[in-house]
């Protein structure tokens, strides 16, 4: 027992040590030829730009297994010594995606079949059935023999889980077809049970034994809502099935040892529910690809690439790590400011992709920090440059955030928004963007995972609503909690059928409002008071006149609660928000989605109400925070100089400047001062 203390207090301080590190690095591809002398050089130049840490081993099964049972190792082990002793770490990703082809061959159930029933040859990545036994049998054991042989050795950082696990295409097999059958019977147990979910008296669709059911995409047509929702559910499941299987070896082979992963779990080919995975403490790092854009001038790319830490972090207090960072054709300083970006959102690594420009393959004309001869180019010296400036900042990183405010993200809802204007995750981003402006920290949360220490919840179209969930909020709310709900929200059960009571479901009382339905602006705008067109529209919000679009407007009945706004343009005035006392708390319901302009004015009546910390002061088109009570970290993410406003002297522990009042930040720079 004092022998696993011990080891137990060396690791945490092992980790304490890490995570006061800001690593810079890049994504490193020795399997293109397995030069040693090249192998060499590049290090040499990595060590001289100050690197601490490289990527390697995504999307190289078959570099480590050639041949089914046939592991070598020998020349990756002289790439890790190397990098050992150049004082580099590594993470090193165990690449079960792609399946090479010798596992295809063997096992053609591992292959993608097209919606229309044509098996597809695997001639681009990720054309894999995660969810097939075998295919999960193999990456297993490809799991369990890289962890086994690299658990221990010195350059060893991180382990990375897989790579994009929501892009490839979801395959249609008649093997995929029979699991879900069985995921369907372990689910509804009755075909009683199941046949009243999927609402199959509608259309003669009746199912009088499991193995009768179908998929639910044939060619181009798209079944019932309920046999989708449940089908991305059974897809999403058996994603997460196998990231658990992998960290599970991980965990039993080198314990103690970091994971990684370059989520992506949102991508719209195969879109699965990452919240299993964020929550279940598992993942000891999230981690996603940061890519803005080419652009220093514009910031939209910065805000997207941002929320994308947001939406992959989740609750979790660890720090975040972008596994994967721009270079390509970015704009010179714009991966500089991207990474100071960063800092602001909890991450602690800036890995560059890639080292060098590809010489083949579906990314060969993608560029690197090298380019195709080796050499060196403008890239290179940005990324080491930032790896300067962070090593003189490092100990007050990474950022911890304290967040007062929190966004709901849902996968059902995700999946049974898709026949609405906006998607879930649209309105989710678009309540981010709220308090990203402001310069204020806020969580994106898995309401059913999550324990909801917030002053202010927004539930943004969140259109399935289960029972827990419902009693999350209503117990929120009771307990002095204020939420914001979005239209779009509450629409159906868990089943994916529309609530056949009143609207928002589970929750009317709540909010003290029926919502009876909606209908078309672009329509009611034929008899519009004020000559509008398309989806404008006006509102009045507490005598404060507000412009916004929408395809549609809820059309809501109060019950008890009060109107804040009414829509006026129309062919007479609709309320659109109001606001109902709930036990301790508030419920305000919003009858459009989501949108700056629209919730602008409400949410600062409700930081100033709530109490709730408002960010640094600084002029617009600056990011910042306070990251601790005497360092103060800021952005200019514009084209003009800004002024910051600073009572009495500090000092710029980034440029070894003194100020004294008041400073100014040029354009596109950032200043890191520590308050006197």
């Amino acid at each position: 027992m004092k022998i696993a203390l011990v080891i137990a207090v060396l690791c945490s301080c092992i980790f304490i040590a890490n995570a006061q590190t800001l690593y810079v690095g890049t994504n490193y591809h020795p399997h293109d030829d397995k030069d040693p002398e090249k192998i060499k050089k590049d290090i040499m130049l990595m060590k001289a730009a100050g690197f601490k840490v490289v990527r390697m081993g995504h999307l190289a099964w078959d570099s480590y297994e050639p041949a089914e049972g046939k592991f070598d190792f020998q020349w990756f082990d002289a790439v890790m010594d190397m990098m050992d002793k150049a004082g580099i770490k590594v993470i090193l990703d165990i690449a079960i995606r792609p399946a090479p082809i010798w596992l295809h061959h063997k096992y053609p159930s591992i292959d993608v079949t097209s919606p229309g029933g044509n098996a597809q040859y695997p001639n681009h990545r990720y054309m894999d059935d995660v969810g097939d036994p075998m295919y999960q049998k193999y990456a297993v054991r490809y799991a369990d023999t890289l962890t086994k042989h690299y658990a221990k050795h010195p350059a060893l950082l991180a382990f990375g889980i897989d790579n994009e696990s929501g892009d490839g295409p979801i395959s249609y097999s008649e093997t995929v077809r029979k699991r879900f059958v069985l995921w369907l019977e372990k689910k509804y147990s009755t075909l009683d049970n199941f046949n009243k979910a999927w609402a199959t008296q509608r259309w003669s669709r009746r199912i009088n034994q499991f193995d009768e059911v179908g998929l639910p995409v044939t060619g181009e047509k798209n079944g019932a809502p309920e046999k989708i929702l449940d089908f991305r559910r059974f897809i999403s499941d058996e994603v997460n099935q196998i990231l658990f299987k992998v960290l599970d070896r991980v965990n039993t082979n080198a314990p103690g040892v970091l994971t990684n992963t370059n989520a992506w779990y949102f991508s719209a080919l195969r879109y699965f529910d990452y919240s299993e995975i964020a929550y279940s403490g598992k993942m000891a790092r999230e981690g996603c690809g940061f890519y803005p854009g080419n652009s220093l001038t514009t910031n939209w790319g910065v805000m997207n690439s941002a929320f994308v830490i947001a939406r992959s972090q989740f609750e979790s207090a660890n720090p975040f790590w972008c596994s994967e960072f721009t270079t390509m054709t970015a704009v010179p300083n714009s991966i500089r400011k991207s990474a100071y970006a960063t800092l602001m959102y909890g991450n602690q690594m800036v890995c560059g992709w890639t080292w060098q420009s590809m010489w083949a393959g579906e990314e060969q004309y993608l560029e690197g920090m090298l380019d195709w001869d080796g050499i060196p180019n403008r890239k290179y010296d940005e990324y080491k440059k930032i790896a300067a400036e962070f090593k003189k900042i490092e100990k007050f990183f990474p950022y911890k955030l304290n967040a007062e405010v929190g966004l709901a993200f849902s996968f059902p809802s995700q999946i049974a928004s898709s026949s609405f204007p906006e998607a879930q995750d649209q309105q989710l981003q678009a309540c981010w963007n709220l308090f990203y402006y402001r310069n204020m920290d806020t969580r994106v949360v898995e309401i059913s995972k999550s324990s909801l220490n917030y002053k202010l919840l927004f539930v943004p179209g969140v259109t399935v609503m289960d029972e827990t969930t419902a009693n999350k909020i209503r117990d929120f709310v009771k307990n002095g909690g204020t939420v914001v709900m979005t239209s779009n929200s509450a629409v159906v059960d868990e089943t994916g059928k529309v609530f056949a009571s009143t609207h928002p479901g589970r929750l009317n009382d709540v909010f003290g409002i029926r919502v009876a339905g909606y209908e078309e602006t672009e329509a009611l705008n034929e008899i519009s008071r004020e000559g509008l067109k398309g989806k404008k529209m006006k509102l009045n919000y507490k005598g404060k006149a507000i412009e916004a679009e929408s395809a549609r407007l809820d059309i809501i009945e109060p019950k008890g609660a009060q109107v804040l706004a009414n829509i006026t343009s129309l062919d007479k005035d609709y309320p659109i928000i109001t606001s109902n006392k709930y036990g301790k708390g508030r419920a305000i319901y919003i009858g459009l989605p989501a949108s700056d302009g629209l919730l602008n004015p409400l949410v600062d009546d409700l930081i100033n109400e709530l109490g709730i910390k408002k960010g640094p002061q600084v002029p617009h088109g600056v990011m910042a925070r306070q990251i601790d009570k005497n360092h103060f970290l800021y952005l200019n993410v514009t084209g003009q100089s800004k002024e910051i406003p600073v009572n009495g002297k500090s000092q710029s522990i980034l440029f070894d400047k003194s100020y004294t009042g008041n400073f100014t930040i040029a354009p596109y720079e950032p200043e890191f001062i520590e308050v006197k």
